[in-house]
């Protein structure tokens, strides 16, 4: 089969990998753009014209037609295949459960991942200690949230399968696993690490890699 299409972006990042969970429910083939050099290649004229703001990962697909921001990909490829039903809803209460979830994954969860992963993973900005501590605060909050819409034995965030829903917050939850997500933290989150090893478990999610058991986040 040939690709679906291709995005671009850097290598690792983490918004692709939740695109290409998505892709692999509807068994399409998204691959990243081969020799894509970010600040450069996404500045020329020919990648201006087809996303005006240069920024990644942005999705060409075959037939020619271009979309960028990531949650927008993802929502792209899961109504391109035979299970857009349950990745999106099969009615309008639980399509807008979903649609509240993706929202909260990029607002409330990978908003506040984004900074300590800025200043530790990264290392692309100085640690500030204050900010740092505000988004792991915020952070932390956003993942009891998790925490307590998979109470009492509930597997997925919405319904009795993966959803859209899991694949977005479960994308921030698997990144910040690298860095922020220590046992300290993950102690008052054992539904959220159970969710995310069973998710981890799930042949479509291998883009995500494995959900590490990080004992000391990192803060320099």
């Amino acid at each position: 089969m040939a690709p679906f299409g291709k995005i671009y972006s850097y290598p690792g990042n983490f918004r692709v990998d939740r695109a290409q969970v998505v892709a692999a429910f509807n068994g399409l083939e998204v691959p990243l753009a081969e020799n894509f050099k970010v600040r450069v290649d996404n500045q020329t004229p020919e990648f201006l014209a087809k996303f005006p703001l240069g920024k990644v990962p942005a999705l060409e697909c075959a037939d020619g037609f271009c979309i960028a921001e990531s949650a927008a990909i993802c929502y792209h490829l899961a109504r391109s295949g035979p299970k857009k039903d349950q990745l999106l809803g099969a009615d309008t209460k639980t399509q807008s459960l979903i649609d509240q979830w993706a929202f909260f994954a990029e607002t409330e969860l990978v908003a506040n991942i984004l900074p300590p992963a800025a200043m530790v993973y990264y290392k692309i900005i100085p640690v500030d200690s204050t900010r740092y501590e505000q988004s792991a605060a915020s952070a932390e909050r956003a993942l009891k949230r998790v925490e307590v819409a998979l109470k009492d034995g509930q597997k997925f965030l919405v319904g009795d399968n993966v959803t859209l829903a899991d694949i977005l917050v479960g994308g921030g939850v698997f990144f910040a696993a690298n860095f922020l997500l220590d046992a300290e933290m993950r102690k008052e989150l054992p539904n959220v690490v159970a969710w995310a090893q069973r998710l981890a478990a799930l042949p479509e999610f291998k883009a995500l890699g494995e959900f590490k058991l990080l004992e000391t986040r990192i803060k320099s």
